[in-house]
């Protein structure tokens, strides 16, 4: 059931976005970032011989290289300045909200307010470049002394000073990002940072769509499986989108109050809890932590232990114990996450300091276990549809290894989610500008009598 502001938004027209100036300077300037973002994607870092990297990152796509260049792009592919992407940024988001769960200290600066809240970002930030720095280490010592197929080696120079000058590139990068992402959420529409990611994923996905027509023409894919895989992706895309906005809303009622003589009457209100609480942070930490024993592999070279080698021949894309791994992971950071985000006694205590309470059942704890009862309920439903569009590629992939990563679950999944919230923060902007256009008219019609 639609409320009156999404009923407003939907009859909004091209006339009405025309005088939205507010909009359209928001617009323009998220569209300025974004090109600003592509093109760092394609500068190399110095030193750096992109043919002879883009020849050896073909051979080495595993691993958690591979899972930056899904989000960065194609930047970690080329090699460039924005190769890690914003992904350390998330990272160290994640850990340091999972933190504010856990240390006391660190929960008690998050309940400050506003200057609480500065000071979790000024951690994040300082966590953000911790991250950075390792992650540009490994990757810096790894390609240091390699060789691309043909036999051209990968860095030019690799003398004492390559390894720190990549090291600073890379974590100048990502900490641009961030500040770019800030920029893009105060002074342009939507979520900086997830805007960042899905401008990566969206500048990809021609590519990828032109490369699985190619494989099925030349023959390394069969012509049925090229129309499943389409078919796949639209239907997942469907799916995905019913299933971000499906909500169960928990009916909460507020008494009746008197004002002066008068006894106004007990409003209804919802509680709305959505489906998929944690959002694509699952998916995106299960193949992260997945994908670290390749990465450790990669970083120490030959001399890397066989126990090590194992493991990472068991967990490949495309084996059983990697999907089964996998699947496992999504479910486990689901509940984590879900967990992290909504806590149930304080969602109870806000609506008893407010006056409502759930039907049924008494303000306070009581009410605080059947929010929580509901939220788990919904959350293994949010979870197994995470877990499904998430693994129904990688099925497909496990028989056709040609079809393409950026075709995949959770590419789809985050294109999905964040076009949902930009169009609904552009839908606000609109809905925020009609109102005031009423209010004029509304006062000029009373200057007028």
């Amino acid at each position: 059931m639609t409320s009156a502001a999404e009923q407003m938004a939907s009859n909004f027209s091209l006339g009405n976005f025309a005088k939205a100036d507010e909009l359209r300077k928001r617009i323009l300037f998220t569209l300025g970032a974004l090109i600003v973002y592509r093109l760092g994607t394609f500068i190399p870092i110095p030193g750096i011989n992109p043919d002879a990297f883009a020849d050896l990152f073909q051979t080495q796509t595993g691993g958690l290289l591979g899972t930056f260049n899904l989000f960065s792009g194609g930047a970690t592919e080329r090699m460039a300045i924005l190769a890690l992407n914003i992904m350390p940024y998330i990272s160290a988001s994640i850990i340091m909200q999972m933190m504010s769960a856990i240390v006391p200290s660190l929960e008690a600066i998050k309940k400050e307010g506003e200057s609480g809240r500065r000071q979790i970002n000024q951690y994040t930030r300082y966590l953000t470049v911790f991250l950075a720095t390792v992650q540009g280490y490994f990757i810096a010592a790894t390609i240091a002394g390699q060789t691309s197929p043909s036999g051209i080696p990968v860095v030019y120079d690799a003398g004492p000073l390559f390894v720190p000058a990549t090291v600073i590139t890379l974590v100048g990068g990502v900490m641009f990002l961030v500040w770019l992402g800030e920029q893009i959420t105060a002074r342009g529409i939507g979520n900086g940072i997830s805007l960042i990611i899905f401008a990566g994923i969206i500048a990809e996905l021609p590519r990828a769509a032109a490369g699985l027509l190619t494989s099925g023409q030349t023959g390394a894919l069969p012509a049925f499986v090229v129309i499943i895989v389409i078919l796949l992706a639209v239907s997942l895309i469907a799916f995905v989108v019913f299933m971000e906005r499906s909500q169960r809303r928990l009916l909460v009622q507020y008494p009746r109050r008197q004002q002066g003589n008068k006894m106004s009457q007990g409003e209804k209100s919802h509680l709305p809890l959505k489906l998929n609480t944690a959002g694509v942070i699952p998916p995106i930490f299960a193949s992260s932590l997945l994908f670290l024993p390749a990465t450790a592999q990669g970083a120490i070279g030959t001399d890397a232990p066989l126990w090590l080698q194992d493991v990472v021949g068991m967990i490949t894309p495309g084996s059983w114990l990697y999907i089964l791994i996998y699947g496992a992971g999504i479910i486990f950071f689901c509940f984590l996450y879900t967990s992290i985000v909504f806590n149930p006694e304080d969602t109870a205590d806000t609506l008893k300091q407010y006056g409502g309470y759930i039907q049924g059942y008494r303000p306070g704890k009581k009410t605080a276990e059947y929010i929580d009862y509901v939220l788990t309920r919904i959350t293994v439903i949010g979870a197994a549809y995470l877990t499904f569009v998430c693994l129904m590629p990688e099925f497909l992939r496990m028989q056709y290894s040609a079809i393409p990563v950026y075709l995949g679950g959770t590419s789809l999944l985050i294109v999905c989610t964040v076009t949902l919230d930009t169009v609904q923060q552009i839908q606000g902007h609109l809905l925020a500008q009609q109102y005031e256009s009423l209010i004029k008219k509304s006062k000029l019609r009373g200057a007028r009598r």
